[in-house]
């Protein structure tokens, strides 16, 4: 077995460049500014490696803010990540996910007169609206990784090294077929990385990639046809990388979960802190909502059980019924808006753990009702307060399977003086949450998103590791 080799290499300062403005002649400025704004127009079309340049050159002047924070990019093969997305109509299991892929995975912008009442619903800034898809996670994490301020392509200074491998895409393609068909693009990732001069500063401890599938997707147990996933997380070489997905195994100890993508993907601080506003204001008409459908063919599902106490409670539940044609609950308005209408929204477990959903409801500022330690408390711990009292109300699924509990009577015995508090928690998370617009700058770039504090996760992780090996 290789060995862990724990050193480290120096960062190199370079002297700040003089303003271009101070060193050119003044006849000249006007062309090289035309020259700049081309190249500023060829910036979109860049690869991974060609992003960093850039970056770096910025970034390395005068006081070396990026310390302990450069992050590099492998430029991968585009059968890795461009040619999965590439050719998504190819694939039966990815035909309904190929519309979502534009806006860099955001999926289709909602328009004001997509609705007669988005406006009301969504704020004015419907250009922060999208129809995003809650598989799109590592379409999405790599272009705002491209708009890391801290890239390098120099890997000797990186403190991580990101892979910007479409490992859900790439699961989902071959999802019936024979295992061997299905593990082939991973041991081929696995064989690539081994022979990067990367690769051997730290044997894969430094590395991480993104997922927008959940993690059980990557850890079938074994050679059966009919098992489930691909054995990518059960390679030698993925027990070193750190995974980030919408949903881990909480028992292992290189998979972290990071936040669902939501509809709402600000561009501005402006724009989260009106948002904030709008939920903290809004008359919420309903004490508790549902939206989802029944899951009969899962034993020990409670959603039958909600279900029915929502309809009994003669309107102070509000019902979104994701089981039938009108295909409400893919509509971001219609979710947004009952859940903007209620106090406390019910999240119990789908067909894994967490939904998608919880994140919207936190969004619209409901305060969620869980019914499982792994749908949040157990998953999400950099996201969320420790003291999930604070934020949310746990109600047993025993207690509901059994018929112990009214939902309805718990939470109207829930004080108004502590739901305003859970409220306000609910409106702190928010920003938490997102997935914000790359390439905000200066003042109104916003701070702290889901992404940048995954990344600060992921480095802390390293220097960690580091650490371990040098005391």
């Amino acid at each position: 077995m290789e060995k862990f080799n724990p050193k480290m290499k120096k960062i190199v300062k370079k002297r700040a460049p003089k303003p271009l403005i101070e060193i050119l002649p003044t006849p000249l400025f006007s062309m090289l500014l035309l020259l700049h704004i081309n190249q500023i127009a060829t910036y979109l079309f860049l690869s991974d490696k060609d992003y960093a340049n850039i970056t770096v050159n910025d970034k390395q002047g005068g006081t070396d803010t990026c310390a302990g924070r450069y992050v590099y990019i492998h430029s991968l093969p585009s059968r890795f990540n461009d040619d999965l997305i590439k050719n998504c109509e190819a694939y039966i299991e990815l035909r309904n996910k190929c519309k979502y892929l534009v806006n860099s995975g955001f999926g289709p912008r909602i328009l004001e007169g997509d609705h007669n009442h988005t406006t009301r619903v969504l704020t004015t800034e419907t250009g922060s609206w999208y129809s995003t898809n809650q598989f799109m996670l590592e379409v999405i994490f790599r272009e705002k990784m491209r708009h890391y301020e801290c890239l390098t392509n120099d890997s000797s200074l990186s403190s991580a090294v990101f892979v910007p491998f479409y490992a859900g895409f790439d699961v989902r393609r071959f999802w019936g077929y024979n295992v061997k068909l299905r593990d082939e693009l991973s041991e081929d990732l696995a064989q690539w990385l081994r022979e990067r001069p990367e690769w051997k500063k730290m044997y894969g401890r430094d590395h991480f990639f993104v997922t927008g599938r959940v993690g059980r997707d990557f850890r079938r147990v074994t050679d059966q046809d009919l098992d489930w996933g691909n054995k990518l997380m059960r390679l030698p070489e993925f027990e070193n990388i750190t995974m980030l997905s919408i949903e881990t195994n909480s028992w292992s100890n290189n998979e972290f979960a990071v936040p669902y993508p939501t509809y709402f993907h600000p561009k501005s601080r402006t724009e989260v802190k009106r948002w904030q506003r709008q939920v903290k204001m809004t008359r919420r008409r309903h004490l508790f909502s549902f939206a989802g459908a029944n899951r009969p063919e899962i034993r020990e599902s409670i959603r039958g059980e909600i279900i029915i106490q929502c309809l009994a409670s003669q309107g102070r539940c509000k019902f979104l019924d994701c089981d039938t044609s009108s295909k409400d609950c893919s509509d971001p308005v219609k979710v947004m808006e009952v859940f903007q209408d209620s106090v406390f929204c019910l999240q119990p477990p789908g067909d894994t753990p967490t939904r998608r959903s919880t994140f919207d409801s936190i969004l619209a500022g409901c305060i969620p009702v869980l019914f499982s330690p792994d749908s949040v408390y157990n998953q999400y711990r950099w996201y969320f307060p420790k003291d999930h009292t604070k934020y949310s109300v746990y109600i047993s699924e025993k207690d509901v399977k059994i018929g112990k509990v009214s939902i309805e009577n718990m939470l109207a015995g829930i004080s108004e003086e502590m739901i305003l508090k859970m409220r306000s928690e609910v409106e702190k998370i928010i920003p938490k949450i997102i997935y914000t617009k790359p390439g905000a700058v200066g003042l109104e770039k916003i701070q702290g998103d889901a992404f940048e504090i995954a990344v600060a996760r992921v480095l802390k992780r390293v220097q960690d590791a580091m650490d371990l090996t040098t005391t």
